[in-house]
């Protein structure tokens, strides 16, 4: 069915399915090794504030995110829980990741002199190296003289020191053991030097499953969070539930004859008659146009194909073999319906990409609605909570 008041594309985001997927995480590193939720890129699309809480509330002990509105944002909302800033801390933003408590990242003497001096209270700092991703990150042979020169500063603590892997989700892990290896003589050259780290860091969500000695005393899953893998390789021996289903809605239907056009650059042509349905879904709510001729969506628990062009807030499904379609029913893109199932990573398969990218591409103007204990909220709170998210970054 259509929610109620206009919206004819939502998300539902299940939060008893973040819960227990943080939940089973906790259990399988262990009770030894803090949870670093990644809520990055707006909780990879699932909606920040709320998959904040409910990963707390859950087990994480600290927060990731990449940019500082969003670590702002958290803060205005509450939340107390430490908040890690992956990303880059430009010279303007230094007042702004001090005063709402944000615990930078530092991988240059530039940006440890300007904490310094803005700070009037210890700061903790997590210093980033690279190992082997030629990213974000201090060049190894740099780490301990970075290191030694932010513990002379007024204020500044080290307290992490993290790395991230960059092929632990892939079939070969020797890369990816090099890396850890690289990574655990920088953190012991640091310690032999006087300089303890309480919280060293490296594994993502594919480090989670495929490399559990390089837990140390924190972990950063992401991706499973949400309830689904890593990548083909990297599977979970736990059980996830995969935690946003992207619904929209029949707008029109009509029977279009054999030799119809369909879409922008007509790319499909009607060799029967066609039952078409008209889906209120585009690229610009961050569904991928290049899908177009190669997806499928579900109506009424049956695959429709895509048929032509995806265009920025509509497309054409092929409705011929499922009877009765009619305006207002609801079409399911991603999640399940009936008993059918259409995954994140069926429709990043159609699209040449991964499952990541899916979730996270969805676009603000998608309205999320949040499930918990069997019940969604209102759609005013969805729309009250995608406002405030707009507002906030």
């Amino acid at each position: 069915m259509m929610i109620p008041n206009g919206v004819v594309t939502w998300a539902e985001i299940d939060l008893d399915a973040i819960a227990q997927n943080v939940e089973a995480i906790k259990a399988f590193v262990g009770p030894d090794t803090e949870i670093i939720a990644s809520v990055k890129a707006n909780a990879y699309g699932h909606g920040l504030l709320p998959i904040a809480r409910i990963a707390l509330e859950a087990g994480a002990s600290r927060l990731a995110v990449h940019r500082i509105q969003a670590g702002v944002a958290l803060r205005e909302a509450g939340i107390q829980a430490p908040i890690l800033l992956l990303g880059h801390t430009p010279p303007l933003g230094v007042p702004t990741v001090l005063d709402y408590n944000i615990t930078p990242t530092v991988v240059d003497w530039e940006t440890a002199a300007m904490l310094s001096a803005y700070a009037d209270e210890p700061v903790y700092v997590h210093v980033k190296v690279d190992t082997g991703m030629s990213r974000f990150g201090l060049e190894p042979e740099k780490a301990l003289s970075l290191v030694r020169y932010i513990s002379k500063l007024p204020h500044l603590v080290v307290e992490g020191l993290f790395s991230h892997f960059a092929t632990a989700d892939e079939e070969n892990l020797g890369p990816a053991r090099r890396q850890l290896k690289r990574f655990l003589a920088i953190l012991a050259e640091i310690e032999n030097a006087g300089y303890p780290i309480s919280v060293p860091h490296i594994c993502n969500s594919a480090g989670v499953v495929t490399l559990p000695e390089a837990y140390l005393a924190a972990v950063r899953p992401g991706i499973l969070i949400y309830g689904m893998a890593p990548s083909l390789y990297s599977q979970p021996p736990f059980p996830l539930r995969p935690a946003l289903t992207l619904k929209s809605t029949v707008i029109h239907t009509r029977t279009l004859p054999s030799g119809s056009t369909i879409s922008y650059g007509r790319t499909y042509t009607t060799r029967v008659p066609m039952q078409a349905a008209l889906v209120s879904l585009g690229y610009g709510d961050g569904y991928p146009r290049l899908i177009s001729n190669r997806g499928e969506v579900l109506i009424r628990g049956q695959r429709a194909p895509i048929r032509g062009r995806i265009c920025m807030d509509q497309f054409v499904v092929d409705v011929s073999d499922i009877p009765g379609v009619r305006v207002g029913d609801e079409v399911v893109a991603i999640g399940e319906q009936d008993g059918a199932v259409i995954s994140p990573e069926e429709v990043a398969e159609w699209a040449d990409t991964i499952n990541y990218e899916i979730t996270t591409g969805l676009l603000p103007q998608v309205v999320r609605v949040y499930k918990q204990d069997g019940h969604c909220n209102s759609l005013e709170e969805g729309i009250e909570q995608w406002a405030s998210y707009l507002m906030a970054v």
